[in-house]
């Protein structure tokens, strides 16, 4: 599957605004406040928009909560159908752009959207394109007991299973090779 370089900048925004939210009541959000929401804009070279407000802050958690019913969607029908009604309610309107030094790539918010609109197009689009390529399956969420973070699977083979291969991934292999010695030991 050809991903160009802004489907992989949005794939990664999508992926990053998922982590950002409280895996439990007790865990902090990720995004506390309207300074942090200008932080994680920046960060990710969100072009486009303007000041942000609380308004803006209270859209953006929610769309990400639609974002993170994408990830644990059970089927491409279920997230198709969630793709749809969330880029159709952020008013798509693609259109060809060159700016800030990369080539010509699709934006698909509209001219002056709000961040929310702007984030649900660019990264719904970037969604829909794995259910387009039947490729649904490689948005997942960490396999690894106390982590759901998401990600998309990019490997040749489909085979990801954790988050980040160098903390959960070796965290869990470590756990089984420690256990696998003390059985063996007796």
């Amino acid at each position: 599957m050809l991903i160009t370089h802004d489907t992989r900048c949005a794939l990664d925004t999508v992926v990053d605004l998922v982590n950002t939210a409280p895996e439990d009541d007790t865990a902090a959000d990720g995004l506390p406040d309207v300074a942090a929401l200008a932080e994680f804009t920046r960060g990710h070279a969100v072009s486009d928009i303007g000041t942000l407000t609380e308004p803006d802050l209270g859209a953006v958690r929610e769309i990400r909560s639609r974002f993170a019913g994408i990830f644990a969607a059970p089927d491409a029908r279920t997230a198709a159908g969630m793709i749809n009604d969330l880029v159709a309610a952020a008013g798509t309107t693609p259109r060809l752009t060159d700016h800030d030094g990369y080539d010509w790539h699709v934006h698909y918010f509209a001219p002056g959207a709000s961040l929310a609109d702007h984030l649900a197009a660019d990264c719904g689009m970037a969604l829909a394109f794995f259910v387009v390529a039947g490729e649904e399956e490689r948005l997942r969420r960490c396999e690894a007991p106390d982590c759901r973070r998401a990600f998309v699977d990019l490997s040749r083979n489909r085979s990801r299973r954790y988050c980040d291969s160098r903390t959960c991934g070796n965290r869990l292999h470590v756990a089984a090779y420690r256990a696998r010695r003390k059985e063996a030991a007796g």
